[in-house]
This record gives structure tokens, C-alpha cells and sequence, in this order.
């Protein structure tokens, strides 16, 4: 009689279950965001954490799975992307290079991922990059250590500018200014009128410059970020490497795609 092998239910899996608690810890960091910094900072970073965690836990229960892949990068690019989002906002004046780094970040690993699995085979994983493709991108994914390093980094960079836009003036000079002075001299208005006066609901647009007025030590945050700094722009690179490759193995495809198919078709001379 042959073995019947029990039916296995991929969504609870252990890896995937790391996966949505990933994101439960990333959706609570988000609600936090705008004014608790020091809440956000740590459930957002515990979230990256984890990351490793369930990568580790695919190969120690023989749990790999394309969903649980999926799940994993779909994660990483959503929560970068509204940290992204909020460093947008809250530094202004370089919202532009937050969105580039939003577009190069979602267009690179889709892109990847797309010619991944058209081009390679749709058992192939978008980590395993032959090295006569990219030398950079094999050295990047197929060792765990680098990988995690670079993805640490870039994530420690960012966090960092966030707890910045709370902590540092020369960044983020609050709009209330010095309470003490008086900031207004109009007729019917108080010399020095409270903030509850300007501000009075906490999920006001200006709540947020309350939260930034209350300053924390910059010290730690600029010594990370300057740290973490020359990776983050490594990995940068390795997006435009990745987006670059991945363009270059579509058109080989779709070269060889027209040639099978005889296009261009030649014109019918009489």
C-alpha cells in the first residue's frame, strides 16, 4: 500500500508565520511613526530581525516555498517603501531622492524577479544569478552573511535619518522655534501663545513638529547613519546593477523570442 503524505497547509508554515508577525510588527511601527520615535525605531528594527530569522527557519524545517519568497521580499519592499515615504515628508526639500530611491528599489527586485522567472524557469529563485551575468549580484546573493549585511545596513541608514528628523536641528529645524520667545506680535494675540492653541488635535499635520520639538539626543542616530552611509550607497548601486542585468537577460529573451517567431517578417516583393 502506498504512503499517503499528509496534506500540508503552506500558510502555516513556521517561516511564514515569522513572515506575518514581520508584518504585524511593521504596520504598528507605522502607526507610531509620526510621533514616537523611539517606539517606531524598535518595532521596525525587530521586524528586519526577523527577516533573518525566517530565512534560517525555511532551511532548518525544510519549509522553503515560493509563497513564503514572495511574502519575504513583498515585505521588505512595502516597509522600506512608507519609511521612505515618511523621510519624504519630513525632509522636504530631498523628497525627490526618497521617491527616486522608492521607484529604484520596487522597479530593481521586480524586474529581477520577473526575468527571474520568465527567463530562468519558474522553479528558479531570484537568488541563485548565474556569475557570468553579474559577478556583483552572485557575490550578493548567494552568500547569506553579505546579503544580510548589505539589507541590515541600508535599513540601519534610513531608520537612522528618521530618528534624525527628531533629534538633529541642523536636519530638521522645528517650526515652533524656541517656545520662550515670543513668536507673534499681531493684534489679539497672545505674546507667546501654547502650542495646544496652534495644535489642537495630536492627529494634526502640526503634531508631528510637537513630537520633533521635543528633542532627543542626535549623537547615536548621526554616528549610524554615517556609518551605515557608504553600504547604503553600495546598495544603491547593486539596484541599478540588479534593474541593468535583469533589462539586458529580458532583451536577450526577446530577441530570440522574435527570431523563433520570424520577425521581422520580410515584405512580399511582387
Amino acid at each position: 500500500m502506498a504512503h499517503v503524505r499528509p496534506h500540508e497547509n503552506i500558510f502555516l508554515f513556521i517561516p511564514n508565520l515569522i513572515g506575518y508577525s514581520r508584518i504585524v510588527l511593521a504596520v504598528a511601527s507605522l502607526y507610531y511613526m509620526p510621533l514616537h520615535p523611539r517606539t517606531c525605531s524598535i518595532l521596525y528594527s525587530v521586524s528586519c530581525l526577523l527577516d533573518a530569522l525566517d530565512g534560517y527557519a525555511a532551511r532548518r524545517f525544510q519549509q522553503s516555498t515560493k509563497f513564503g519568497a514572495v511574502l519575504d521580499m513583498v515585505t521588505d519592499r512595502c516597509t522600506t517603501s512608507c519609511l521612505l515615504v515618511f523621510l519624504a515628508q519630513a525632509f522636504p526639500r530631498w523628497s525627490i531622492v526618497f521617491q527616486g530611491l522608492i521607484s529604484l528599489d520596487l522597479a530593481s527586485h521586480y524586474m529581477h524577479m520577473y526575468a527571474t522567472l520568465s527567463m530562468g524557469g519558474s522553479g528558479q529563485s531570484h537568488k541563485n544569478v548565474d556569475e557570468s551575468r553579474s559577478w556583483i549580484l552572485k557575490q550578493y546573493y548567494s552568500n547569506n552573511k553579505v546579503l544580510f549585511t548589505f539589507c541590515c545596513m541600508n535599513e540601519i541608514f534610513f531608520i537612522a535619518l528618521y530618528l534624525l528628523s527628531f533629534s538633529s536641528p541642523l536636519l530638521s529645524p522645528t517650526l515652533l522655534g524656541d517656545r520662550e520667545v515670543p513668536t507673534s506680535i499681531q493684534p489679539g494675540s497672545p505674546a507667546a501663545p501654547k502650542p495646544s492653541m496652534f495644535f489642537t488635535s495630536p492627529w494634526s499635520a502640526g503634531a508631528m513638529e510637537m513630537a520633533r520639538a521635543n528633542k532627543m539626543d542626535s549623537t547615536v542616530p548621526w554616528i549610524l547613519t554615517l556609518t551605515s552611509a557608504p553600504i547604503m550607497a553600495i546598495k544603491q548601486y547593486i539596484n541599478i546593477v540588479q534593474m541593468v542585468k535583469a533589462s539586458q537577460w529580458l532583451a536577450e529573451g526577446d530577441r530570440e523570442a522574435r527570431r523563433q517567431a520570424g520577425l521581422p517578417a520580410r515584405p512580399h516583393t511582387e
